[in-house]
């Protein structure tokens, strides 16, 4: 059996394991945190808990398609939910009037409210994203470009010029020729957030996200996001996987090959990097010891043939491959982190009527708003922000009669900003200063725009994150919240492939690769790591 390590525990790396093992492979898989679920982290206290990180359930079709590989399916292992709004907007320049629902199935009766005649805009909008979701599936989700070829294909050649169109132009732009309503532009352009860009800078072709949004709605998972990583961890262990928890890795073994001097200058002009071989992968254990009697905080190595970094790939290639092999640090200058941000987890005593499961607050100057994250400058005291509260769906997040709130303020990608704190009944530990002021901004914010105002004194638990504990948590990059974002530069073939062409047997899985960010593109970039490694001929 090919005997492989998976480094990391999120969604790709647990999605990859799977894969790989119901391939035959001997899957260990090795997570640092004592949970696998990476970004994907959970909280509780006082009987509120409360996800930590994703929280829109989009692309079923593709968190679907990973259970069928697997053997089941997701209506078998979860337990979803349509969500009715599928969510609540808050804009600032309308605060008179009640806040905006999107309902699934009715965005155009919406938009002709928001701008009468707006609909027949809005139809050939989702149309048009709908086709492009419907090409990108075919033909660029779930493939590394390894074959370029594989490209010249008469449907591509066809859509060339509108996909050169598509890729030219930002979602900013695209959305404004054809939504004068500022309103209706938010709502379009919010989604770019998810792809840890701003309207402004990721390309239009990610209008696709709409036809996710507004045509095939918005589900949960009754237990949260942590619901669906704990069926995924249960079918990874059926199928094999030896899952480590508490296993910081410490570096990835490589041998080198030997090569003649005119490739060695080929593989350094084309990589800069010395060419080798995945052996192993070493790893420290966390304080304790284990069943199997290893002394806590050793140093073990686990033989490889295949290594698949499902981790941060800034860490992968800049800190766990031996020195000849690592990635210059110069070359990570040029790429964009996308934004960071400040996390709030609130239990808060009473309903909470005035917001539904899923919550918008959009400040009206949207370029001021995102160019202070893009800068690196303080927030303004008032901000977008994103609320969940599952509570409103889920009971069991929350006791009864109470409402558990999660808010996300997008900021920028910032370590000095440094760590969050926790306040509980006989818990009283604060985070950095930077990050407790946003939280508290955000908390004032949400009380005078959803019309809460005794919100503050009604908290009972409060936990907040902040950018470096993405940095020690899961080792992101400059603290970054969801990974490189999809600018036009990191976007589709543009972005890092699954294979490390310098390095024998090495491969990458999760948000720094292709295809991207979120939960539904880990799972793909799952697939098509197993399709790399299968064409490399481990099996």
């Amino acid at each position: 059996m090919t005997r492989t390590v998976v480094i990391g525990g999120g969604f790709a790396g647990v999605a990859t394991a799977g894969l790989l093992a119901r391939d035959g492979h001997s899957v260990t898989l090795l997570e640092q945190q004592d949970t696998v679920g990476g970004r994907s982290g959970r909280w509780s206290a006082e009987g509120f808990s409360f996800d930590t990180g994703p929280s829109w359930y989009l692309m079923p079709e593709v968190i679907d398609r990973w259970f069928t590989l697997m053997g089941t399916s997701a209506a078998e292992q979860l337990d979803l939910r349509r969500l009715d709004p599928g969510y609540r907007v808050f804009f600032e320049d309308h605060l008179a009037e009640p806040p905006t629902d999107v309902v699934t199935g009715h965005a155009q009766e919406l938009f002709d409210s928001l701008d009468p005649g707006s609909s027949s805009a809005l139809r050939a909008y989702l149309d048009s994203g709908a086709q492009v979701y419907e090409l990108a599936k075919k033909h660029f989700l779930y493939t590394d470009f390894a074959h370029p070829l594989d490209l010249v294909r008469p449907e591509v050649l066809r859509n060339l010029p509108r996909l050169a169109t598509l890729l030219g132009t930002s979602m900013k732009n695209y959305v404004a020729r054809r939504f004068p309503e500022p309103r209706q532009r938010q709502i379009l352009g919010y989604p770019a957030v998810f792809l840890g860009a701003s309207p402004g800078s990721a390309p239009a072709m990610y209008h696709l996200m709409s036809h996710l949004d507004l045509t095939d709605g918005v589900q949960y998972p009754m237990g949260g996001f942590a619901a669906l990583v704990d069926a995924m961890e249960r079918l990874v262990r059926a199928a094999g996987v030896e899952i480590v928890t508490g296993a910081t890795v410490t570096g990835i073994e490589v041998a080198p090959e030997p090569r003649s001097p005119r490739s060695r200058l080929a593989a350094a002009r084309a990589r800069r990097r010395t060419a080798g071989t995945v052996t192993g992968v070493t790893y420290r254990t966390a304080p304790g010891t284990d069943p199997d009697g290893v002394v806590a905080g050793a140093e073990v190595t686990v033989p490889a043939d295949v290594v698949v970094g499902a981790a941060d790939l800034h860490h992968l290639q800049t800190r766990l491959l031996p020195g000849p092999f690592r990635a210059p640090e110069s070359r990570w200058k040029r790429r964009d982190p996308g934004p960071s941000g400040v996390l709030v987890c609130l239990g808060v005593r009473g309903k909470l009527p005035q917001l539904a499961h899923h919550n918008l607050l959009f400040t009206a100057d949207w370029d001021e708003n995102f160019g202070r994250i893009e800068s690196g400058a303080d927030l303004a005291e008032e901000t977008s922000i994103y609320v969940s509260m599952t509570s409103a769906t889920d009971p069991g997040t929350a006791p009864e009669g109470d409402e558990n709130l999660f808010i996300l303020v997008p900021s920028p990608a910032a370590l000095e900003w440094g760590h969050g704190g926790t306040t509980a009944p006989g818990v009283d530990e604060p985070g950095s200063a930077q990050v407790e002021r946003v939280a508290d901004a955000a908390i004032a914010q949400l009380a005078r725009w959803a019309d809460i105002p005794d919100l503050a004194s009604r908290i009972v638990v409060r936990r907040t994150y902040g950018p470096e504990d993405f940095a020690v948590a899961v080792n992101a990059w400059r603290g970054s919240l969801l990974g490189p974002g999809h600018v036009l530069t990191q976007s589709a073939m543009f972005r890092p492939g699954v294979t490390d062409r310098g390095i024998r047997g090495l491969f990458y899985a999760g948000s720094s690769v292709r295809p991207g960010i979120g939960v539904p593109m880990c799972l793909i970039s799952s697939e098509v790591v197993r399709d790399a490694v299968r064409e490399s001929g481990a099996r």
